[in-house]
């Protein structure tokens, strides 16, 4: 899977997680040139808080186009500190 804006790969890996119709990349897979913190948090009933990054390319900026969870509840453990994206980011095979 390749997460991409703005005509650049934001992340790619054979080995998402798919939650609730999102693909998760794993922290390694992502081009972290690309991603500026963001003071956003927002809580999910059984994921927990996520936090969330910006997207900067070419000059242009995505506010809060991806988040993780740092810190997930026991469910979903699965997707520590693993990113999705939305927000125009194209997910594609």
């Amino acid at each position: 899977m390749k997460a991409i804006w703005n005509d650049k790969v934001l992340a790619e890996s054979e080995e998402t997680v798919m939650v609730e119709g999102n693909h998760y990349f794993p922290p390694n897979s992502v081009n972290k040139e690309y991603f500026k913190g963001s003071d956003t948090q927002t809580t999910c009933p059984w994921k927990g808080e996520a936090s969330y990054y910006s997207l900067e390319v070419n000059g242009e900026v995505n506010e809060d186009a991806a988040w993780y969870y740092p810190e997930p509840k026991d469910a979903a453990s699965k997707i520590k500190d693993h990113i999705a994206f939305w927000r125009g980011v194209e997910v594609v095979k």
